[in-house]
């Protein structure tokens, strides 16, 4: 058994020569030239082995032909951790028989498995190796190009991985923070056979739900808690970011992904700041990241319009024309033309690598988190410091305009970024009692944000809804007015 440790980027196949010429550069570096790989992937009609948490393939390289098959392993944060078999065979077709037999699960007959065996899909690519040492450690690169292939379906392969053959795991995160400050690179999170199953329709695709509250123990380390609140948002990030690039998301999918992908990037700035590990290079490439991602709003109060059968415009008569000048400007607005333009800047992939490496330091000890504090002290202290900023901005004894509120729409989100990390270590109902109005008035906004949008619509559709739109906002303003007072004077539930 060999335990495989590697880290992957995924990258656009025209900065291709460049990693090549970035790789060839390095010191102690030793290139082993190319080749092509053939690989079969294998399971049973019912996903036998994708229910063991298994992946079984055969890859030919010239005239030699290896079965492998990969046991469940991990991922922290970019690591990806596995153990592996692998076999020499003499033919196209595994045989189950040659693995060892303690590798599988108890009482199941292999025999069986063994028979119901077929390929599910190909992976074939031209491979380019280095060899390259970091300090004591001892890194294998590999950069390949090639195609997944099901019958006629074919999804791209553009990778760089790093292998660990011998030291530290830390060597992974050097050469990955140098090939990121110089190419446009992101995060793999997904193996070849992963998206090969979802190719084959043998994979459901991703979901994920709106972040409520994080899981974090009472009895946890200021340490562990800062791994789990990092872990959890690279984690979110990837899975958030493969499906705004699925090519068969739907457009009105693409606003909230784009908002959960920002809530994300923002949640992790957010626990880098608490634990006071916010560097300057953090924070550049935190401004970048932001400053790329600024039409979410535009897209999230377009969304608002068309959404749940226009609910927000159904009693105007000109519902259906707004409608659908709305739904043009979402798609005029190219979304997957602004996220392609992220994923071309150099910022995204590189804070991204920086966040693993720190993420690892933390781990192994190398970073401290220097607050000396118990966990629930430590989340009253963040909490008390989140609320004091909104009463900086939300000052009980002024009036808010609509221009306000929508003013101070990053510090509310912010905040309850905070109550999101720290929410399960009080009572539920005392905290969901106090947060509520806050939501509302967070919602609120973003319905403020839609009127405006509204406004520009109807001057594009020649439409006036002028004292329709005005009568909305001011009463809109009004009871969120009077939400923010009322919550304000609540007793805050971590004191």
């Amino acid at each position: 058994m060999e335990a495989e440790i590697e880290l992957k980027l995924f990258f656009n196949e025209n900065n291709k020569k460049s990693l090549i010429n970035l790789l060839d550069s390095l010191p102690n570096c030793d290139a082993k030239g190319i080749e092509k790989l053939t690989n079969s992937y294998f399971d049973t009609p019912d996903l036998t082995l994708r229910k063991w948490d298994m992946g079984l393939r055969v890859r030919g390289v010239n005239q030699h032909l290896e079965q492998t098959i990969k046991t469940k392993g991990q991922v922290v944060g970019g690591i990806h951790s596995r153990p592996e078999y692998n076999v020499d065979i003499d033919q196209k077709f595994p045989q189950l028989n040659l693995f060892p037999t303690e590798i599988w699960p108890e009482q199941e007959n292999i025999e069986q498995t063994q028979s119901a065996l077929y390929c599910l899909f190909h992976t074939d690519f031209e491979r380019q190796r280095w060899h390259i040492f970091v300090d004591d450690s001892l890194v294998e690169v590999a950069l390949d190009i090639g195609e997944i292939r099901v019958n006629e379906a074919v999804d791209p392969i553009c990778e760089l991985e790093f292998e660990l053959l011998a030291g530290d795991t830390s060597a992974l995160l050097t050469l990955a923070g140098i090939v990121s400050r110089a190419v446009p690179v992101r995060l793999g999170k997904a193996s070849k056979a992963q998206r090969g199953y979802r190719l084959a329709g043998q994979s459901s695709a991703e979901t994920i739900d709106a972040l409520k509250f994080i899981e974090i123990e009472p009895h946890q380390s200021l340490k562990q808690v800062a791994i789990n609140l990092l872990t959890l948002g690279l984690d979110r990030w990837q899975t958030i970011e493969s499906m705004l690039l699925d090519p068969e998301q739907n457009l009105l999918a693409l606003p909230i992904l784009s908002y959960r992908l920002r809530a994300c990037i923002r949640l992790l700035k957010s626990t880098l700041k608490q634990f006071e590990l916010l560097e300057d290079s953090f924070q550049a490439d935190f401004d970048c990241i932001e400053q790329r991602l600024n039409f979410i709003e535009e897209a999230l109060s377009l969304y608002s319009i068309i959404d749940d059968d226009a609910a927000l415009i159904a009693k105007l008569p000109q519902q259906q024309a707004l409608v659908d000048v709305a739904l043009v400007s979402l798609q005029q607005l190219d979304i997957i033309g602004h996220l392609e333009q992220l994923l071309a800047d150099i910022c995204y992939g590189r804070l991204q690598v920086h966040l693993v490496d720190l993420l690892t330091q933390i781990g192994d000890g190398q970073v401290s988190i220097n607050r000396q504090l118990a966990l629930r002290h430590f989340a009253n202290q963040m909490q008390e410091n989140s609320w004091q900023r909104i009463l900086d901005v939300m000052p009980l004894d002024n009036d808010l305009s609509s221009a306000d509120y929508l003013s101070v729409a990053k510090a509310l989100d912010d905040s309850i970024f905070v109550g999101v990390a720290y929410g399960e270590l009080y009572s539920e109902k005392s905290r969901d009692q106090f947060r509520a109005p806050w939501q509302d008035l967070a919602l609120g906004i973003r319905t403020l944000a839609a009127y405006r949008q509204l406004k520009l619509i109807s001057e594009i559709a020649y439409l006036d809804i002028t004292d329709w739109l005005e009568n909305k906002e001011q009463s809109l303003v009004q009871a969120m007015e009077f939400s923010r007072r009322s919550a304000m004077k609540n007793e805050p539930y971590w004191r």
